[in-house]
Protein backbone atom coordinates (compact mmCIF):
# COMPACT_ATOMS: atom_id res chain seq x y z
CA UNK A 1 0.00 0.00 0.00
CA UNK A 2 1.56 3.50 -1.25
CA UNK A 3 -0.46 6.07 0.27
CA UNK A 4 1.21 8.71 -2.48
CA UNK A 5 -0.88 6.97 -4.97
CA UNK A 6 -3.94 7.62 -3.85
CA UNK A 7 -6.22 10.90 -4.30
CA UNK A 8 -7.06 12.66 -1.34
CA UNK A 9 -10.64 12.05 -1.95
CA UNK A 10 -9.70 8.04 -1.84
CA UNK A 11 -7.39 9.20 1.42
CA UNK A 12 -10.57 10.86 2.50
CA UNK A 13 -13.26 8.26 1.73
CA UNK A 14 -11.76 6.07 4.42
CA UNK A 15 -10.34 8.79 6.84
CA UNK A 16 -13.40 10.54 7.52
CA UNK A 17 -15.89 7.29 8.48
CA UNK A 18 -12.99 6.18 10.75
CA UNK A 19 -12.79 9.48 12.88
CA UNK A 20 -16.21 9.77 12.68
CA UNK A 21 -16.25 6.24 14.45
CA UNK A 22 -13.31 8.11 16.84
CA UNK A 23 -15.52 10.84 18.27
CA UNK A 24 -18.70 9.44 18.50
CA UNK A 25 -17.45 6.53 20.59
CA UNK A 26 -15.39 9.06 22.66
CA UNK A 27 -18.54 11.38 23.56
CA UNK A 28 -20.03 7.74 24.49
CA UNK A 29 -17.12 6.71 25.99
CA UNK A 30 -17.36 3.23 24.14
CA UNK A 31 -14.10 2.15 24.78
CA UNK A 32 -14.08 -1.04 22.73
CA UNK A 33 -15.60 0.58 19.51
CA UNK A 34 -13.13 3.56 20.37
CA UNK A 35 -10.04 1.40 19.80
CA UNK A 36 -11.61 -0.96 17.19
CA UNK A 37 -9.15 0.72 14.23
CA UNK A 38 -6.49 1.27 16.37
CA UNK A 39 -3.23 -0.35 15.60
CA UNK A 40 -1.66 -2.77 18.33
CA UNK A 41 0.47 -0.09 19.69
CA UNK A 42 -2.65 2.44 20.13
CA UNK A 43 -4.27 -0.38 21.83
CA UNK A 44 -1.64 -0.94 24.66
CA UNK A 45 -1.98 3.29 24.99
CA UNK A 46 -5.67 3.72 25.24
CA UNK A 47 -6.83 1.58 27.96
CA UNK A 48 -10.44 1.70 28.83
CA UNK A 49 -9.13 3.95 32.23
CA UNK A 50 -6.91 6.20 29.95
CA UNK A 51 -10.24 6.75 27.92
CA UNK A 52 -12.71 7.33 30.43
CA UNK A 53 -10.49 10.30 31.97
CA UNK A 54 -9.79 11.74 28.65
CA UNK A 55 -13.53 11.78 27.72
CA UNK A 56 -14.46 13.26 31.16
CA UNK A 57 -11.70 16.32 31.19
CA UNK A 58 -12.48 17.30 27.51
CA UNK A 59 -16.23 17.03 27.82
CA UNK A 60 -16.63 18.62 31.56
CA UNK A 61 -13.94 21.57 29.46
CA UNK A 62 -14.88 22.17 25.99
CA UNK A 63 -18.20 20.18 25.65
CA UNK A 64 -18.29 17.81 22.86
CA UNK A 65 -16.92 17.34 19.37
CA UNK A 66 -18.97 19.85 16.19
CA UNK A 67 -18.52 20.53 13.12
CA UNK A 68 -14.98 19.26 11.78
CA UNK A 69 -13.14 20.53 8.45
CA UNK A 70 -10.30 18.98 6.09
CA UNK A 71 -7.54 21.35 6.50
CA UNK A 72 -4.52 18.84 5.22
CA UNK A 73 -3.86 15.76 3.96
CA UNK A 74 0.11 14.73 4.50
CA UNK A 75 0.68 11.28 2.34
CA UNK A 76 3.96 9.34 2.64
CA UNK A 77 4.48 5.74 0.86
CA UNK A 78 3.74 4.02 4.66
CA UNK A 79 1.25 6.53 6.03
CA UNK A 80 -0.92 9.49 5.85
CA UNK A 81 -1.67 12.07 8.49
CA UNK A 82 -5.02 13.93 8.30
CA UNK A 83 -5.29 17.66 10.08
CA UNK A 84 -9.07 19.05 10.59
CA UNK A 85 -10.23 21.83 11.87
CA UNK A 86 -12.09 20.83 14.58
CA UNK A 87 -15.22 22.71 16.84
CA UNK A 88 -16.87 22.33 19.94
CA UNK A 89 -20.20 23.10 21.46
CA UNK A 90 -19.18 24.84 24.42
CA UNK A 91 -15.28 25.70 23.99
CA UNK A 92 -14.66 29.21 21.44
CA UNK A 93 -11.96 28.85 18.79
CA UNK A 94 -10.91 26.57 16.88
CA UNK A 95 -9.21 23.09 17.41
CA UNK A 96 -6.96 20.37 15.29
CA UNK A 97 -7.60 16.68 15.03
CA UNK A 98 -5.23 14.46 13.65
CA UNK A 99 -4.83 11.49 12.52
CA UNK A 100 -2.24 9.12 11.35
CA UNK A 101 -3.63 6.42 9.19
CA UNK A 102 -1.51 3.10 7.91
CA UNK A 103 -2.46 0.20 6.21
CA UNK A 104 -1.58 -3.44 8.36
CA UNK A 105 -3.09 -6.91 7.98
CA UNK A 106 -5.48 -5.70 5.06
CA UNK A 107 -6.97 -3.23 7.37
CA UNK A 108 -6.39 0.97 7.80
CA UNK A 109 -5.25 1.37 11.08
CA UNK A 110 -5.35 4.36 13.71
CA UNK A 111 -1.53 4.67 14.25
CA UNK A 112 -1.94 8.25 16.18
CA UNK A 113 -5.00 10.38 16.59
CA UNK A 114 -5.56 13.44 18.88
CA UNK A 115 -7.80 16.63 19.53
CA UNK A 116 -5.36 19.77 20.94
Amino acid sequence: MNFEEMTEDEILYIANPIMDNLMEASTNIDHERHVKDFTERMKSIVTKEYLQNVCEQYQAEKGFFSEREVVAVFKRPESVAIIWKQSFTKAQGEFVAEMLLVYKQGKYLVDHAMVL
